[in-house]
């Protein structure tokens, strides 16, 4: 083939792609501008008080002009939520690859792992805060047990998911144990594992929030709650869609490194 044809066959593989892109972000963006221009012409045809219900003007103006602060909050939350997540991550991997080495011990420690899921993260966590206070040790922890156990569930899943087959040829040709793990095992989990770290990286947010719930000086969940007390609710309004965007970033930014690290295993769209 040319290189003239090899260019052309690129750029109509190129046009064919972005009408794609559009269609798969298409789609929700008008979704939620309707919903925006359904929202404004609601609160202004039917007078809603802006401390029941702010427009999503009235909610654009109050950020604007919070700003200064609700980036403090931001960021305190945002440091948490990442020192959580990769803690958890870490956590969840360590012990997912320790279970999957040892069946034994995955079948003791397992069923226990899932039966401590059934606590309720707002029974366990002011316990946290009486044993360690109220510094950024309980919050860490809050946000870890809330990262963890997609992360573990997915990689033991990933890990069963081995090709057999693989398995029992790599065993022929004298392959170890630690072998097998790095070239066959840890690339099967992979796919999984970025499943639910997509989740655990939207769940660090929420965690993040409930344990500022508990008591913290700075933080979107203190800005909340410092905003309900006094009735702007356009403050509330305001930091949930800091939330959403931030998990969203989180969402797409391990989407993005599933890209990199498992381009091997695209799926076609």
């Amino acid at each position: 083939m040319s290189n003239r044809s090899k260019r052309s066959s690129e750029s109509g593989q190129n046009i064919h792609t972005k009408p794609s892109a559009w269609k798969k972000a298409g789609p929700p963006l008008l979704a939620v501008l309707l919903t925006l221009v359904l929202w404004q012409a609601c609160t202004a045809v039917f007078e809603v008080e802006p401390w029941l219900l702010p427009s999503p003007a009235d909610i654009w103006n109050e950020t604007l002009e919070t700003y200064p602060r609700l980036w403090t909050h931001t960021v305190s939350t945002l440091q948490i939520a990442v020192g959580g997540f990769a803690a958890g991550t870490a956590c969840g991997l360590l012990l997912a690859v320790a279970l999957h080495a040892v069946p034994k011990l995955r079948e003791a420690v397992y069923p226990l792992i899932i039966l401590s899921q059934n606590i309720p993260m707002i029974a366990l966590a002011p316990l946290l805060v009486v044993w360690f206070g109220f510094g950024w040790l309980p919050k860490i922890l809050i946000i870890s047990l809330v990262c963890f156990f997609p992360v573990l569930v997915s990689a033991l899943q990933g890990f069963a998911y081995t090709d057999a087959a693989m398995m029992q040829y790599m065993r022929m040709i004298g392959a170890n144990r630690r072998q097998m793990f790095r070239m066959l095992e840890w690339p099967s989990c992979l796919p999984h594992l970025f499943s639910g770290l997509k989740v655990s990286a939207t769940y660090s947010m929420m965690g993040a929030v409930v344990s500022e719930w508990l008591g913290a000086k700075r933080g979107l969940g203190m800005y909340i709650q410092m905003s309900q007390a006094s009735f702007e609710t356009a403050r509330i309004f305001s930091a949930i869609a800091v939330i959403v965007a931030l998990s969203l970033a989180f969402f797409y930014g391990i989407g993005l490194l599933e890209k990199r690290m498992v381009h091997w295993n695209r799926r076609k769209e």
